[in-house]
């Protein structure tokens, strides 16, 4: 399989969670990371802890909030910052508190799709001008397995999870040679889970095949095999502990 050492990778959402996991493991293979997220101490912190691992590797943070209506010329400064690129990899994401569809409302569907839809989208228009166009390039979104299994009270997520791939699959029409794929996680043990985290992850854990949730590290093999396999564009891959056959 290609190597992607030297590779320039860009991580949204690289500070934390599944994005760190995707960056510690892109700084294993060889490549040039950078990352970025909303929260300038927490880049600070994750930049510092990467070269703390990885003492040899070469990994930079920039600080980008696109949780506004502002996000793209924001996006425009970031992506002028790194300059060329061969992979984009998006796994930033946001906390949303769930509502029955009976109290949902016109903002807080626009508000649960802003960073979910809105965004990966903005991205693929700015950063598709700074990717290399070579089928070599790639460009990596992340879903959820809600799309894939209902639950209740996650009718919004689920409309925009769902949406990513359809969106996926038509980008990588749009931006051929770039190949654009989904990695699609299941329950996964992140700071997003919040102060009742324990509890959660222990309830999560009992509706899967394997009696667990997952960790960042283990789902972010999926990324690196995306940015690896060159011949893979269109597509999904599911990692979810076999939540959808329990």
């Amino acid at each position: 399989m290609p190597s992607i050492a030297g590779s320039k990778v860009l991580i949204l959402g690289g500070s934390s969670g599944i994005g760190f996991g995707v960056a510690k493991h892109s700084l294993v293979e060889g490549a040039r990371v950078f990352i970025s997220s909303s929260n300038p101490t927490r880049v600070s912190n994750a930049v510092n802890s990467l070269k703390e691992s990885f003492p040899n590797g070469d990994v930079t943070g920039y600080p980008c909030d696109l949780s506004q209506d502002d996000a793209e010329s924001r996006l425009e400064d970031l992506f002028s910052k790194i300059g060329e690129l061969d992979h984009i990899i998006f796994t930033a994401g946001d906390g949303l508190a769930l509502k029955p569809v009976s109290e949902i409302d016109i903002d807080y569907i626009r508000k649960a799709g802003h960073v979910r839809f809105t965004v990966p989208l903005l991205v693929a228009k700015v950063g598709s001008r700074y990717l290399k166009k070579s089928h070599t390039s790639s460009y990596i979104l992340t879903g959820g397995a809600v799309a894939q299994k209902p639950m209740p009270n996650w009718s919004v997520v689920a409309s925009y999870s769902s949406g990513l791939n359809g969106m996926v699959r038509n980008l990588a029409l749009d931006l051929k040679p770039i190949r654009v794929n989904l990695v699609i996680p299941g329950a996964i043990e992140t700071e997003l889970w919040g102060p009742n985290r324990e509890a959660l992850v222990k309830q999560a854990a009992a509706h899967t095949a394997l009696g667990k949730v997952g960790a960042p590290e283990e789902v972010a093999e999926a990324y690196i095999y995306f940015m690896k396999d060159t011949n893979a564009t269109a597509s999904s891959i599911s990692s979810n502990g076999g939540s959808l056959i329990v």
